[in-house]
């Protein structure tokens, strides 16, 4: 398929206070460890998506529309191939994304080696040809977010959020070829669609070798941290009293200073482990609360 019959997706954000979240269900179910297992040679012309969309806190990076610019930069015109494990993320960078890919100068194969969920899956319908490993999952679902304010103001966000999920809505139409309602209605379910399922459904091409995938060194400390954040924030707590919890938990856990500010993956944090024990209980909490 060739990106030229692609939409070009919209740029920006809704709004100032607004910021696309991953979701709790996607961000739970996704394996970090999940990699290609490619020749050196091959990974000459690859970009690798195995991180949340837009800046993450824990690591200090995650994979945003500035660093994939700089990649495409550096590999110049020509085919480039992405590697996508993904639970998603920020939808904004994401759509960013997915236009740099777009109107990249040469064919771009994406390879989804485990998932592609959220806003990754908008980011793998830019490739001109798609592939998936039988085990692995698209996500595709409406924009998730958190937002503040009254009730005017968050009809006001409702409002916003409409076209961005309209525009999600066109890309997957004119990847698949489906009918727009179809569409709708998956993203409206929080559908999860397996290898075999994405290529009957038009979402990828064919099905990725399964020598192709392999498993790497995941950042196991900062995704126990998440998972933590993950469990608390669906018990209903608000973010920012989860991230207060994470950073006093890593202060008492281990950080000799007592700075507990910061990135939980900096020197003298909690061993993942310990943070993995603390999610675990956190989310045995969430069942009992639930």
């Amino acid at each position: 398929m060739s990106m030229k019959n692609l939409p070009v997706a919209p740029m920006g954000r809704p709004g100032a206070s607004v910021r696309s979240e991953i979701l709790p269900r996607a961000f739970e179910r996704w394996n970090p460890g999940t990699r290609a297992a490619l020749a050196e040679d091959e990974q000459d012309r690859s970009i690798s998506v195995y991180d949340v969309i837009g800046y993450d806190y824990y690591t200090g990076d995650g994979v945003t529309a500035r660093r994939i610019a700089a990649a495409l930069r550096t590999l110049g015109p020509g085919p480039v191939t992405v590697n996508i494990n993904s639970p998603g993320g920020d939808l904004f960078e994401g759509l960013a994304i997915y236009n740099l890919l777009r109107e990249h100068k040469g064919d771009v194969t994406v390879k989804v080696l485990g998932m592609a969920a959220s806003a990754a899956s908008i980011i793998a319908m830019a490739g001109d040809n798609v592939q998936i490993a039988r085990a692995a999952f698209f996500m595709v679902h409406n924009s998730w977010v958190i937002a503040a304010g009254n009730r005017n103001d968050l009809r006001a966000t409702a409002d916003w959020l409409e076209p961005f999920d309209a525009a999600m809505g066109d890309i997957y139409v004119a990847r698949t070829g489906a009918d727009p309602k179809s569409i709708a209605k998956l993203m409206d379910a929080e559908s999860w669609i397996g290898g075999n399922a994405a290529i009957e459904q038009g979402f990828a091409d064919e099905l990725l070798p399964s020598d192709q995938v392999g498993q790497g060194d995941a950042k196991a400390q900062a995704h126990a941290a998440r998972r933590l954040e993950a469990a608390l924030r669906s018990s209903g707590m608000p973010k920012s009293e989860a991230m207060r919890l994470i950073s006093e938990f890593k202060s008492s856990a281990g950080d000799p200073a007592g700075g507990g500010e910061g990135d939980p993956t900096e020197r003298g944090g909690p061993a993942p482990d310990s943070l993995s024990t603390a999610a675990a209980l956190a989310a045995s909490l969430t069942c009992i609360h639930s």
